[in-house]
């Protein structure tokens, strides 16, 4: 499986890339449709454990969190951290390919746009060269 998050009319797409395009559309079908994101991650080591809509990550990690603790595994319940909101499409994407990168996001995470004006921003945004001119 190749995943990949695209953003089309803001909302978040999650495709396989290993599927072969619609002979009709041209399309991929679409996993996941979502207004926002969420992952779940380990802390420690910044693996990536689940993706997709909030409501469900939420879910996930509550029942991941209290399996672990009743298995005595209290560090590990603490380490699991879910992230939830509107990121840049790369971000995601990079979560999804380079392992540990996650807790990078992590780090960054006030820094980091929005993901769904970051795409505005490029398409409607006239650039300072155009302002200045």
């Amino acid at each position: 499986m190749n995943l990949q998050y695209q953003l089309k009319a803001g909302h978040y797409y999650l495709y396989d890339m290993s599927d072969k395009p619609s002979a009709v559309t041209g399309e991929r079908r679409f996993k996941l449709k979502s207004e926002l994101l969420a992952i779940a991650f380990d802390a420690y080591s910044g693996e990536l454990h689940q993706h997709g809509t909030p409501v469900r990550i939420q879910s996930w990690a509550t029942t991941k969190r209290r399996r672990l603790r009743a298995a005595g595994l209290w560090q590990e319940a603490a380490d699991l951290i879910v992230i939830s909101g509107p990121f840049p499409v790369d971000e995601i994407n990079k979560c999804l390919l380079v392992k540990g990168y996650c807790r990078r996001l992590w780090q960054r995470l006030a820094t980091i746009p929005h993901g769904k004006l970051q795409s505005w921003n490029r398409q409607h945004r006239p650039s300072i060269r155009q302002k200045v001119a």
